[in-house]
């Protein structure tokens, strides 16, 4: 009886064994199975998801190619950059009539937008303690007096950040008139002031002039100190003057308008160049783009987080560009930091500048809220790249909703 049953129990265990390992094997197989499948779908849904991402830039980017298409514009140059991910370039257009086509290195001027590596110079030196944003004008250059209020000096905070008081583009005439440096400072030093240093939103090109004088007198320059400090470690090749534009084999040469659609070729002035920190650098969209992930903390060896924290502070209001053609629907607030345009855009912070000289327009955007840039040059003052820029964190704002929505 024993033995019977202890061939049962042997029978009964070897059977378990076999179900045992036949389920393990069948739940591995099916918990397998399940894995890859989720795999799959996540994969899928990555790759939709950075598929509808470039598709909205692809629709945006063959918009602003009808567009310029319809204002006849020579030719402009794009990059778009998304941080962690491939920068997108997009090109249209040639040099001049007859002339190459705008690529990657096409030199362009960036006239103001030339203010924001002015500003992140600044703040390079100051954070080595070589500059500091408290220095009043006065110790900077003791051969111009420009002070009206001796218990409230300008300092140069208040000039990077155009607040310093002066009536807004106080003697531009004088540097379009080629006016030489130190009689328009001089010749700033006259005037009255409107507010207080650091009270009001004054804009100026004419004061940066002091900046270029300071680095004379330490035996340097504006080009030198850029060069030093920001262009070679972030390996741009981008330049200041017009020798050093020209001096390029692909550079994008100035288109005035003549009618609404009609553009000219014309020479490229002195005039802005010789106030360099204001609007004097040139740089291609490869330029652009290594700029923009500077400011998007992709270079902090460089350009560390701090700096651009203190750049993107806003300090003063600039009411008027609530009011700017085509941002003004978007745009909730809208500052001054130091060389940067500080925007509240429908609940997303962004820095902007602009630049307008004859014959180019410029625009670089960064908004560390969306993690990502744009930066436009173009060779013709055509105003469709206000239009471009607003339109462009429109749709990316959209965008990012969309996809916040579908997650949900």
């Amino acid at each position: 009886m024993f033995d019977k049953c202890s061939k049962n129990w042997v029978h009964f265990n070897e059977f378990t064994i076999r179900f045992s390992k036949r389920f393990v094997i069948n739940y591995s197989f099916q918990f397998t199975l399940l894995l890859s499948l989720l795999g799959f779908i996540i994969t899928q849904s990555v790759t939709e998801a950075a598929s509808n991402n470039n598709d909205w830039i692809n629709k945006y980017s063959q918009q602003i190619n009808k567009q310029a298409s319809n204002a006849n514009v020579p030719g402009f140059a794009m990059v778009i950059v998304r941080k962690g991910q491939p920068p997108e370039f997009r090109y249209y257009g040639v040099t001049e009539r007859g002339g190459s086509k705008i690529n990657a290195d096409t030199k362009f001027r960036l006239a103001s937008v030339s203010k924001t590596f002015t500003a992140t110079l600044i703040a390079k030196q100051n954070s080595l303690q070589q500059l500091d944003w408290q220095t009043p004008l006065a110790q900077l250059t003791p051969d111009y007096t420009i002070d009206n209020y001796a218990e409230k000096p300008i300092l140069l905070r208040h000039v990077i950040g155009q607040s310093a008081g002066f009536m807004p583009n106080a003697y531009d005439n004088l540097i379009e008139a080629n006016y030489k440096r130190p009689r328009v400072l001089k010749e700033l030093g006259k005037l009255d002031s409107i507010c207080r240093p650091g009270y009001c939103y004054t804009y100026q090109n004419a004061l940066f002039g002091v900046l270029e004088e300071y680095y004379q007198t330490q035996n340097s320059s504006f080009s030198q100190e850029l060069s030093k400090h920001l262009f070679e470690p972030l390996n741009m090749k981008a330049s200041v003057g017009r020798k050093a534009l020209e001096a390029s084999n692909n550079w994008a040469k100035p288109h005035a308008a003549v009618s609404r659609s009609k553009w000219r070729k014309v020479k490229v002035k002195d005039d802005y160049y010789r106030f360099a920190p204001a609007a004097g650098i040139n740089a291609s969209i490869k330029d652009m783009e290594i700029w923009l992930n500077a400011m998007l903390s992709e270079h902090p060896e460089v350009v560390t987080p701090t700096m651009v924290s203190q750049m993107t502070q806003p300090r003063v209001q600039t009411k008027n560009e609530l009011r700017r053609r085509e941002w003004r629907k978007h745009l909730r607030t809208a500052h001054y930091g130091l060389g940067w345009r500080v925007y509240n855009f429908r609940g997303y912070k962004l820095n902007y500048h602009g630049g307008w000289v004859q014959g180019y327009r410029a625009d670089v955007a960064f908004s560390p809220d969306l993690e990502m840039g744009i930066a436009i040059l173009m060779n013709a003052e055509s105003n469709i790249i206000n239009t471009i820029s607003a339109k462009f964190w429109d749709q990316a704002i959209k965008s990012k909703e969309i996809a916040m929505s579908a997650q949900n």
